[in-house]
């Protein structure tokens, strides 16, 4: 009994060094893999200061994986020999072969870096319609999924058992049974409370369903950090959209207590469209190993004279960071103004240097983002930046006039992004997101006028009133910084 009552004594003393053993042991690992220092020292300090949480936390969302090992496309040879123009074709290009002007041929290095770091095809045959917030664009994806004859392909991050969930997942059961063929992708965590059901009915009426990496065990830890953020759609491979808008009632209808949903989605057709139909084949490739061929699913890429486009995919089935080096590339390399838009702002440092270097340059960078936002967390996150962008010149704007979700770059009024990724290190360091990069003016006027617009309806920040925020506030945006890795 006196050995058993000694060990029992001793027992928060073995816990306690098993614990320390462990979360030296996992410091370690995480050190080695050589990850943004940032990062590193973000989940350490989340190891110290949350005991035993912090290793269930780390083992949950903190784990990288190697990316080949996760999600490669590199081995499909089908679609590598639709991505046909290379890098040395794009370099050898005539200045007027695209009826380029000299603030256009500006932007060739943007350009070059995105054909490079993600074999993004330049296109130039698209027309483009910029929609504003859901009122334009669920009568356009809706109508467009009504007009199908062959095929609807469309992979979301969020969609809801709602009104506008439930309107979406009848129309694709009509088409399959009127003969079209209907694919869908939905995130396993952005779509979390659909139920199996819900699903089933789908299925069950021919549309070909399937979830992009499931969570469950015993892959949780290896598959909840890495999600498909992508909105993409396409019909009859000629008509598609991408943007920022998800297939869920607040989208329609605005947030409770915050209002209105501001978004920005777009309408492409032209090559752009067949550039988002293969990150497509590649991502149903990965959930379903169905390899889609056929000019019926991808329309060649003809030369034309619409709008310039490159679509960029990014995530860990790429080599790169690709979204993040275009953004990197496009505020470094302006010569007049950025204007960003964005959800969410916990950039990166290098994109956070590019800001600031531009802004003390001399170039007008202004940035808008929600003054009430859907995730509190990523609010204080987002505020712990406020200030030094202000020390650097850089006009920050809280929107008012309810939740601004649109994630929209403008460059010196001739390059514009439109997409899925946010200004932050998930979506450009994790998630798997896609842009339309678009060289025009046209569209850069149009989309400048809407962030204008979009200004007015917004409270500019003026570094000496922020700097006498409540200390309370402060701290939170502190310890908000330090986990904005992971956010």
């Amino acid at each position: 009994m006196g050995i058993l009552f000694d060990i029992w004594k001793s027992l928060p003393s073995l816990v306690t060094i098993l614990y320390i053993l462990t979360v030296l042991f996992i410091a370690i690992l995480i050190i080695l893999e050589n990850r943004n220092p940032v990062k590193t020292i973000s989940w350490i300090l989340v190891l110290v200061l949350l005991p035993f949480a912090g290793i269930v936390i780390y083992l949950f969302f903190g784990q990288e994986y190697r990316k080949t090992k996760m999600y490669s496309r590199k081995g499909l040879k089908d679609l590598e020999k639709l991505r046909n123009l290379t890098l040395e074709q794009l370099d050898n290009l005539p200045k007027n072969q695209f009826q380029i002007s000299d603030l256009l041929y500006s932007k060739k290095r943007l350009m070059n870096l995105m054909l490079s770091n993600s074999n993004a095809i330049l296109t130039n045959d698209n027309e483009i319609t910029i929609l504003r917030n859901g009122a334009e664009t669920f009568p356009e994806i809706f109508q467009s999924i009504e007009q199908a004859r062959h095929h609807i392909h469309l992979e979301y991050y969020i969609v809801e058992d709602d009104k506008i969930g439930n309107y979406l997942r009848e129309l694709l059961i009509r088409k399959s049974q009127e003969g079209v063929e209907v694919r869908f992708i939905y995130d396993d965590v952005g779509s979390w409370e659909l139920k199996r059901k819900w699903l089933r009915t789908m299925s069950d009426a021919g549309v070909k369903v399937d979830c992009f990496m499931r969570v469950r065990f015993p892959n949780l830890t290896s598959r909840v950090n890495y999600r498909n953020h992508r909105k993409i759609l396409v019909v009859d491979g000629h008509t598609a959209f991408v943007g920022g808008l998800n297939f869920a009632d607040r989208y329609q209808n605005g947030i409770p207590g915050i209002g209105p949903w501001r978004d920005t989605h777009l309408k492409v057709t032209g090559g752009a469209a067949t550039a988002l139909q293969i990150i497509f084949m590649a991502d149903w490739y990965f959930v379903s190993k169905e390899i889609l061929k056929g000019e019926r699913y991808f329309k060649p890429f003809e030369s034309g004279n619409g709008k310039l486009v490159q679509i960029v995919g990014s995530g860990p089935d790429s080599d790169w960071e690709n979204i993040g080096q275009a953004y990197f590339s496009a505020i470094a390399s302006a010569t007049d103004f950025v204007y960003i838009s964005s959800p969410y702002l916990m950039p990166p440092a290098d994109i956070v240097t590019a800001l600031k270097t531009s802004a003390l340059s001399g170039i007008d960078v202004r940035i808008i983002v929600p003054g009430l936002s859907d995730a509190i967390s990523a609010k204080w996150g987002t505020n712990s930046y406020i200030e030094e962008l202000l020390e650097a010149g850089i006009k920050i704007y809280f929107y008012k006039a309810g939740f601004i979700h649109s994630k929209v770059i403008v460059v010196d009024g001739i390059f514009s992004s439109v997409g899925t990724a946010n200004l932050d290190f998930r979506s450009l360091e994790t998630n798997f997101e896609v842009n339309a990069m678009i060289y025009d003016e046209e569209i850069a006027a149009v989309l400048t006028g809407q962030f204008l617009e979009d200004q007015k309806q917004s409270e500019m920040i003026h570094l000496e009133n922020w700097k006498k925020r409540p200390r309370i506030n402060k701290i939170k945006e502190s310890f908000a910084r330090i986990l904005s890795p992971m956010l």
